[in-house]
């Protein structure tokens, strides 16, 4: 009788991209820009973000195994827990004044969405995820005209999967896409290649059709298929980049840069504890009026103060105290 596959509860380069991702939205709720300037890490910290949340849902359930019927479903029960968390989390900080669009609540939905999808072949996942690439926008997805006197149920669906700041149907191309690295097996050093090489080919042409195409844009938060292409084949360039140079395979260079990084990964190994703790800053920093953040001191004291403590909590207390909760809610109670 074949047993569950054994998944390594860490991948070091998934905490290192989750790390980035995290100093990314620093970068992005932190800097001064003249007007409505864009910053490069502006909606591609939460793209990755989405992405990463794809690949961590895919190891949870079996990695390049997926888990066979009739073991799944402690790890489903788990998922639907960890969203119900998330989704009640992101309405709490959500109501705090930071200034700071949170997306907690939008990715609850995503992962519930995700779950029929789980354990799908890749091939079939690509075919869903281009399907929501092109069917999303045909529905009006990401247009960011939300009514607000609409009734309860239609407001909720309009805000949550068609108009909102993340619109769950143009995102969930991301996860999908996530899911697929997976299921592709992680390790594998012609999968991580043929991944630089797909994301890259995304990259090219999501922001190379916005700049040849006229009235196409790759703007950050647009939802557009460009942004989407383009945003979303970084994000998966970049994941699949820091696992090739992070394996183990690269010997001596790669314990370096593993060291060298750690920092970030410890950082990305209490990713929602962090995020939360910045939204909660930013919103005593905004001391309940319009938001006027200081600028660069503070990108740069968030930054001291989260390498530094994230290194230090990860080396003496292991798991970041959000993290540890989510453990306990998705698996201890049924474990005992």
């Amino acid at each position: 009788m074949q047993t569950r596959p054994q998944v390594s509860d860490r991948v070091v380069a998934i905490d290192i991209a989750r790390g980035l991702a995290i100093i990314g939205m620093f970068v992005a709720h932190a800097v001064p820009r003249a007007g409505d300037a864009e910053l490069f890490v502006d909606g591609r910290s939460s793209i990755l973000f989405a992405t990463l949340a794809g690949v961590s849902l895919g190891i949870m359930t079996g990695s390049a195994h997926p888990l066979l019927r009739g073991q799944r479903s402690d790890r489903v029960i788990g998922i639907l827990i960890r969203a119900l968390f998330l989704f009640l989390l992101g309405v709490l900080l959500s109501s705090l004044n930071s200034g700071v669009a949170v997306i907690l609540h939008f990715y609850a939905l995503m992962f519930l969405l995700l779950i029929p999808m789980l354990f799908l072949h890749r091939w079939l996942l690509g075919v869903i995820g281009v399907i929501f690439l092109v069917g999303a926008p045909l529905l009006g997805a990401a247009q960011n005209e939300v009514d607000a006197g609409a009734p309860p149920i239609s407001y909720f669906v309009d805000y949550f999967f068609l108009n909102g700041t993340y619109p769950v149907l143009i995102w969930m191309p991301f996860l999908l896409a996530g899911l697929i690295i997976a299921r592709s097996d992680l390790a594998r050093p012609r999968t991580q290649v043929a991944l630089v090489g797909a994301g890259a080919s995304a990259a090219v042409a999501g922001y190379g059709a916005a700049v040849v195409v006229p009235g196409i844009s790759a703007q950050a938060h647009s939802g557009s298929i460009a942004e989407v292409l383009g945003s979303g084949g970084l994000a998966v360039m970049l994941i699949a980049a820091l696992l090739w140079l992070t394996a183990v395979e690269r010997e001596a260079p790669a314990r370096s840069l593993r060291g060298i990084l750690s920092p970030i990964a410890a950082t990305g190994s209490m990713a929602l504890t962090i995020y939360t703790v910045q939204i909660l800053a930013l919103a005593v920093v905004a001391g309940g009026t319009e938001i006027d953040y200081p600028g660069w001191p503070l990108l740069v004291g968030m930054l001291l103060l989260t390498l530094l403590g994230a290194g230090l909590w990860r080396q003496f207390l292991g798991k970041g105290p959000i993290e540890r909760l989510l453990a306990w809610l998705t698996r201890g109670p049924r474990r005992g």
